[in-house]
């Protein structure tokens, strides 16, 4: 319960078989302050004997205020609105697990997405600019300068009027619900996100974390999926694409410094001659040997910048642009390279040539060479070495200018097309990286989608990585493999590949892949105030660096690679398989090709991060392990079979195994991922502390009757609560509907269904991380059950145990 910024929730914790405690917390929004108001104990049933109450209340009251009032700053500065449970479990050595449940909101919600729409404005503000220079085009290349602009000024008046709406917005909450994921101007802001976080602490032991990370799956509902998601649409721009030449952003600087220094070195330079025929008809030979040095040492700068590798390849791109317009993209009518290559050469040399030629008349007329016609081998042009030969050494008035004259005019040339040349060649490639950057991947809308998928992806990608960072500072290992390889981010998806989640899924595979060009930069943060502690973004599309700031203590414990700004790639990876009935439609009528290659293509790169490792850190601890994994995992994924639940929990233990940041996305982040991440804290209750086979489905149901989520989940449906089978309260599903499930878990009632339940878990069909063989129908009708919040069986508790 949340009121006037106080947010209230009761912790329960099971003292006895028979005796519960009840503890209200007080919590102020944002803050560290914690007070525990009242405790007070239940005893269901009066007639059994139990433990003593009242005095373990205040040892417990210690105990809570010990671990939530003590907050890290790290986490006070990212986490926001937290709720916390508490639980009790016991082991199968009779030993008993505290276990601690929070869910957070967190404040990158906004703040990541204002910040990446500040950066975009700027961008394509920058490039606006840019093309707006670019003067004297053909019409050809004037109509695709209006095309770069009208699509830039279109992207930056969308992100200035969606960052306005931002501000406001986010100063009244740091949250976005469900209901608002239609919103136009909350496109960049990811749905429902949370940190996940269970503490479990034995009682010798300090507690270990575990962390994932639960939003909507990043895509734009506001422009829905009438024709697909980005991995559909962009595919239809393809052509474009491949006709364009793609220059990146360095490339487009590095041209633009080129027509910087031709623009400011032309008139220099004839300025500078104009000057040494002036001096010329002073006849004073110190004076015209200082013209002819000063012409000598700005035409040296000007050769210079013309040699540029970038000038020489993009003149023979403009000649593979204009072959492939004119034959409709027939390469094979391109010149040859080479021919273009002399060509360029020639028109530079004539420069040099030029320059020369006027050094050594200067110094014939000052008497400092005779002008013998063999010691003109530095001319390439023949004539030129016989015009010098044939003047007349007789000097009257305005010989010297005379003599000058026409060498001025040959440089004067030479230069005029050296300069047209290069600026058609520079320009050609500011407006093509101009180009690249816009209306070559599809209309302003769709780069507006692509843009806002990508905010979604990177805001709930940074708070992972924070989490896993804080939680990994006194680790190492860990932080040298963070400079060595990078960290790996997996996505898990519960999306089915029918209807609208097709194209929720192509979005996501989109901004996912996306992300592979951000990279993590871990900074030394002014103070531990929480404002000094925010990720900032800075760089550009394609190549942003999130800036972590962390506090002067925990800086200094960073390796040397770290401190000194090492970037962390990202390596991301999504694994999805669809659970609901529409999926079930999907695999008997529809078409399932694109979940398996996607798994396929994860599958390898996750291979591919974890050969990376190896190599890197041939002393990884549980590499062996990993392997096994690794192999079980291929074979899940090769087989192929209907809704195969086993390949998202042997990825998630991967996952863990490597020390990476967990997702978990439905299409918006309630029933399904509610029911994923209760089951995958069970399984981790079990295969990592040795929860009892009495106590797993006692835990799966108090957690799920019970869990922070399904609160969460309570204040984002925009009706009263979610419902069986999308149904009302009151009906029945028809047969057609159960047959969309295991048919030992067709509605029955909740006290059959558990029996079922715990027959299959006495049977040994719960999966394990540890396990490599496949696993029975039987278990993965089970596992897609237990998944799947609209079984009946699994609901229950929850519709009908809502306090």
């Amino acid at each position: 319960m949340r009121e006037r910024g106080i947010i209230t929730c009761t912790l329960t914790l099971q003292v006895s078989k028979n005796q519960t405690v009840h503890v209200v917390l007080s919590m102020p929004s944002m803050t560290d302050e914690v007070n525990i108001r009242e405790v007070h104990m239940s005893q269901p049933h009066a007639e059994e004997e139990t433990s003593s109450s009242a005095e373990e209340s205040p040892a417990l009251c210690a105990l809570l205020h010990s671990r939530m009032h003590h907050s890290s700053p790290l986490a006070r500065a990212v986490l926001c609105a937290q709720v916390c449970k508490v639980y009790r479990f016991q082991t199968e050595d009779d030993r008993w697990l505290l276990v601690q449940e929070q869910m957070s909101e967190t404040l990158l919600s906004f703040s990541l997405p204002k910040q990446l729409l500040r950066m975009l404005m700027s961008q394509f503000t920058n490039i606006r600019q840019e093309v707006e220079k670019l003067c004297d085009l053909s019409p050809h290349w004037d109509g695709l300068r209006c095309d770069v602009i009208s699509h830039c000024s279109y992207l930056i008046g969308s992100y200035k009027e969606a960052l306005e709406k931002l501000h406001t917005l986010s100063a009244l909450s740091c949250f976005k619900s469900s209901g608002s994921k239609w919103d136009e101007h909350l496109q960049f802001v990811p749905t429902n996100l949370h940190a996940q976080r269970m503490e479990v602490t034995c009682q010798d032991s300090t507690g270990v974390w575990y962390h994932v990370i639960t939003f909507g799956a990043p895509a734009d509902h506001y422009q829905a999926f009438k024709h697909g998601g980005l991995r559909r649409l962009l595919a239809k721009h393809a052509d474009h694409m491949h006709s364009c030449v793609c220059y990146s952003q360095e490339e487009s600087s590095r041209a633009q410094a080129v027509l910087a220094s031709v623009a400011q070195l032309q008139p220099l330079l004839f300025g500078l001659a104009e000057e040494l025929l002036s001096v010329s008809l002073e006849h004073s030979a110190p004076r015209l040997q200082r013209a002819a040095d000063d012409l000598a040492r700005q035409t040296e700068k000007f050769v210079h910048a013309l040699k540029d590798e970038l000038v020489r390849s993009s003149l023979g791109d403009i000649q593979h642009k204009r072959c492939h317009d004119k034959d409709g993209g027939l390469h094979d009518a391109s010149p040859d390279d080479q021919q273009h290559d002399e060509e360029w050469d020639r028109v530079w040399a004539n420069v040099t040539n030029s320059l020369s030629c006027i050094i050594v008349m200067v110094d014939r007329l000052h008497g400092q060479q005779d002008g013998n016609p063999n010691d003109c081998g530095v001319f390439t042009n023949n004539s030129v070495c016989a015009l010098l030969y044939t003047y007349d050494l007789v000097r009257p008035p305005g010989y010297w200018q005379e003599q000058l004259l026409p060498l001025v005019i040959t440089l004067r040339d030479c230069v005029r097309e050296a300069v047209q040349r290069a600026q058609a060649a520079m320009t050609f490639v500011v407006l093509q990286a101009a180009a690249s950057a816009t209306v070559v991947h599809g209309t302003a809308n769709l780069t507006l989608r692509r843009h806002a998928v990508f905010s979604q992806a990177l805001s709930a990608t940074t708070c992972g990585f924070l989490l896993r960072l804080y939680d990994g500072l006194g680790d190492s290992k860990f932080l040298q493999q963070l400079h060595a390889v990078g960290i790996l981010v997996q996505f898990e998806g519960l999306l089915s590949t029918y209807g609208d989640e097709v194209g929720m899924l192509e979005d996501m595979m989109v901004g996912v892949a996306d992300l592979g060009g951000v990279t993590f930069s871990l900074t030394e943060a002014k103070t531990e105030q929480p404002e000094d502690l925010q990720p900032t973004l800075r760089g550009t599309l394609g190549s942003i660096v999130v800036n972590v700031p962390l506090p002067t203590s925990a800086f200094m414990t960073l390796p040397g690679e770290l401190r000194a700004g090492c970037l962390i790639p990202i390596h991301p990876v999504l694994f999805n398989i669809g659970i609901n009935q529409q999926q079930t439609v999907a695999e008997r009528f529809g078409n399932n090709s694109l979940q398996e290659r996607l798994n396929q293509q994860s599958c390898e790169q996750l291979k591919v991060y974890c050969n990376t490792l190896r190599d890197h850190l041939p002393d990884f601890a549980g590499v062996q392990s990993l392997w096994d994994m690794l192999a079980s995992l291929s074979r899940s994924v090769e087989a192929q079979r209907r809704k195969n639940v086993e390949v998202l929990w042997l990825a998630a233990s991967v996952c863990r195994q490597v020390s990476g940041v967990r997702l978990t996305s439905c299409k918006s982040a309630k029933d399904r991922t509610a029911m994923s991440v209760t089951l995958e804290q069970c399984m981790l209750l079990r295969d990592k502390h040795a929860l009892s086979q009495h106590h797993f489905c006692t835990a799966l149901d108090q957690m799920r009757r019970c869990h922070l989520s399904w609160g969460q989940m309570l204040g984002c449906y925009a009706k009263s609560g979610p419902t069986l089978f999308g149904l009302e309260s009151g009906e029945k599903p028809s047969d057609q509907q159960k047959s969309n499930f295991p048919r030992c878990f067709a509605p029955k009632g909740r006290a059959a269904g558990w029996r079922t339940f715990r027959k299959t878990w006495e049977a040994g069909s719960l999966p394990s991380a540890a396990s490599s063989s496949l696993p029975s129908q039987n278990f993965t009708d089970l596992h897609m059950a237990a998944m799947d919040t609209r079984h009946p069986m699994l609901l229950f508790c929850f519709v009908h145990n809502i306090e």
